[in-house]
């Protein structure tokens, strides 16, 4: 839903029959998902602001210098004033004006400057319920400032949505002074705040949390309502001090107005994952059972007895398997079907070539035990209490030969896009939205604005350099890095995994440099590490997105020597990704230089385009040395191309399976 549907966003016609804010879980027709994919295709997937919304922020400005005449009290007792305006005629019109016209000044009071042009411009959109890409280093934090208040004052819970836990206290603080003033309430939630503390905290005005925080929470609150939970039965449930479930109670008070920070992180890197709530099951016999599967998917032949499809992401079972599947011994009820018994074998051999140590996991000691921790492929951060499902958490385990952790079942999950679509209107904000801009109108309704910079790009890309291997890659890099090193530049290098980060960090140390690492197993000090980066000599190896949302500010004589220096050196499977590493160099108008020095043996070539990677191999005379600068660019776009198709294939079927399993299961509209 769009401003374009109504002014007032808080009262949709799908609004759901509870007592707190939430609108009702649409379920499209089949036909309907057609029309709206048709529709899609035809109109531009993101759009430029109109010279009508940059005359509107002129207005705004020149009423804000207006006010600065007005002391404290008398400006935040004018923006509040607007409150019953807002609600009567909604977030349009004068009472609109004034209002964000006031938070300018009282930002420019509070915090030391005014917002620029196109920061207005972006709070304008999203209170307006669009996604604005903003590029790097623009003031993303700032910008929340207009929609915040002004939905706060129209008496809409806020939520505002980041991606840590350290961005979210980190926002809170630098934006508290300016929304108290307005005499508006502030909370935060972190991952340690306790339950019985978080209703509290959602009864202020705006609360900062994660995305996980707010979407478990909200699961939490639907299971503790059970099945039936319309407004009647709520309010009296409440007025009693009685409620069914774990819980006991509820702690959020609806899902009004949220803004995504890194929304194109949330909704589309973490949208193939469903959030779920577990419980523990008895998990005895599952060590012996995944140990029996490994032994014997370890006498499988590869291209025999299966293979490896979806660009190296499934294990698909080859007609000679299946008379083994029929030869195993059932060792519980369980594994009696025999669906069941392939699902285990098929798990093993996972467990064994696709998932790999210290790339999509790392070992990690925790009071005196060894366990596996997931590493988020997309950030590089650990993704504490994440399990992978089915089993497959306890055959990995079994593989590393470490604790077992015990076996989980399935007490209530949500998608993220079921989860944000409930809200009353959400917008969002990213560096990198363009690329996924017909996506996010499709599943979200989302309009995307791509906003000029407030200042020109200064910064410079080099050449790809192309490597047949990649050792020679390596030493390009060392190399280069002792180079910008010697003119006292800092440099940031950008690998996908904690082994490669670890690999290149040792070659360096060999070439008597001293590098700072930034991956999985130091991600707690991911801030620091990163606001350190511009230094001058400074060299930090950090993994994809480390450190995101962390400013590396870089002194007047580095920038006068060009700037922080970027090197890419694997290309990621969005491309969007890339340029989030690219954004860390050159922001705000500074100079900046990226480089890509990539290799032919990168998994995403080797994964997504392997005959044309062969190919190039044989064309170009073997795997050493340098190859021509085209072959980079041809590999990138096609292997990008092919990986976000099929991520973008996968991410509907979880929307699809959400649905039916919603239906299936017949579930209320207010249930999860």
């Amino acid at each position: 839903m769009t401003m374009a549907a109504t002014a007032r966003p808080w009262r949709p016609k799908d609004r759901a029959d509870t007592v707190e804010m939430e609108r009702r879980p649409a379920t499209p027709k089949p036909s309907d998902e057609t029309v709206s994919r048709i529709l899609s295709r035809l109109r531009p997937p993101s759009s430029r602001p109109r010279p009508i919304d940059w005359l509107e922020v002129h207005r705004i400005h020149a009423r804000s210098k207006r006010m600065a005449a007005m002391d404290d009290e008398a400006l935040a007792a004018l923006v509040r004033a607007q409150a019953p305006e807002l609600l009567h005629h909604g977030l349009r019109g004068a009472p609109l004006r004034i209002a964000a016209a006031g938070v300018r000044e009282m930002t420019r009071r509070k915090m030391g400057f005014a917002l620029h042009p196109v920061q207005t411009l972006g709070g304008l959109s999203m209170l307006r319920g669009r996604i604005i890409e903003m590029a790097t280093g623009e003031g993303k934090t700032a910008t929340n400032l207009i929609p915040v208040t002004v939905a706060a004052l129209a008496g809409v819970p806020v939520h505002v949505v980041t991606v840590n836990d350290y961005l979210a206290e980190r926002d809170s603080e630098t934006l508290r002074p300016v929304l108290e003033a307005f005499g508006l309430t502030v909370g935060l939630i972190v991952e340690d705040t306790e339950h019985d503390d978080r209703g509290a905290i959602y009864g202020r005005d705006i609360v900062f949390a994660t995305n996980k925080s707010f979407a478990f929470d909200y699961l939490r609150d639907r299971i503790a309502h059970g099945a039936a939970s319309g407004a009647l039965s709520d309010l009296i449930g409440r007025t009693l001090g009685v409620h069914a479930g774990e819980a006991g109670r509820t702690v959020s008070r609806g899902l009004g107005f949220a803004i995504v920070d890194e929304v194109d992180s949330v909704l589309i890197d973490e949208a193939q994952t469903p959030l779920i709530i577990t419980a523990e099951t008895d998990g005895d016999e599952e060590r012996e059972i995944a140990d029996a599967f490994l032994a014997l998917a370890q006498t499988l032949r590869k291209g025999v007895d299966f293979r490896i499809e979806g660009s190296g992401r499934t294990i698909r079972l080859l007609p000679p398997a299946d008379e083994i599947v029929d030869g195993i011994q059932p060792m519980s009820a369980e594994l009696v079907p025999r669906a069941a018994r392939r699902e285990k074998l098929v798990q093993a051999l996972s467990a064994l070539h696709l998932y790999r140590r210290d790339e999509h996991y790392i070992l990690r000691e925790e009071d005196g035990e060894t366990g596996i921790a997931i590493v988020d492929e997309f950030t590089g951060r650990v993704m504490a209490d994440r399990q992978w499902q089915r089993g497959l958490h306890q055959m990995i385990e079994a593989k590393e030969a470490v604790d077992t952790s015990p076996a989980r079942r399935t007490i209530a999950q949500i998608t993220y896009q079921t989860f944000f679509n409930r809200y009353m209107w959400f917008a969002g904000m990213t560096g990198t939205a363009r690329e996924v801009a017909a996506e996010l109108r499709l599943a979200h309704g989302r309009a995307v604005v791509r906003l000029p910079t407030h200042r020109r790009i200064r910064r410079r890309h080099g050449i790809t350099k192309v490597y047949g291997a990649s050792e020679p890659r390596w030493r390009g890099v060392v190399k280069k890095v002792r180079e910008l090193n010697a003119r006292g530049r800092p440099v940031l290098i950008g690998v996908r995994s904690v082994e490669a980060s670890e690999h290149i960090a040792a070659l360096l140390r060999e070439a008597g440099l001293d590098p700072f690492v930034l991956n999985a197993r130091q991600d707690a000090d991911e801030a620091a590490i990163v606001a350190e980066a511009g230094k001058a000599g400074r060299i930090t190896v950090a993994t994809n997105m480390a450190g995101r949302g962390t400013d590396i500010p870089v002194s007047a004589e580095i920038e006068r020597q060009g700037g922080l220096v970027v090197i890419l050196t694997e290309f990621h499977s969005s491309s969007r990704i890339d340029r989030q590493l690219y954004g860390r160099s050159g922001r705000q108008g500074q100079r900046g230089l990226a480089i890509a020095m990539i290799s032919l043996e990168d998994s995403l070539f080797v994964n997504s385009v392997p005959r044309l990677t062969r190919f190039l191999r044989f064309a170009t005379f073997g795997r050493s040395g340098r190859l021509p600068v085209w072959t980079g660019g041809l590999l990138r776009i096609v292997a990008q191309s092919s990986e976000e198709s099929r991520a973008r294939s996968r991410r509907f079927r979880v929307i699809r399976r959400a649905r039916q399993l919603q239906r299936s299961l017949a579930f209320t509209p207010d249930r999860i």
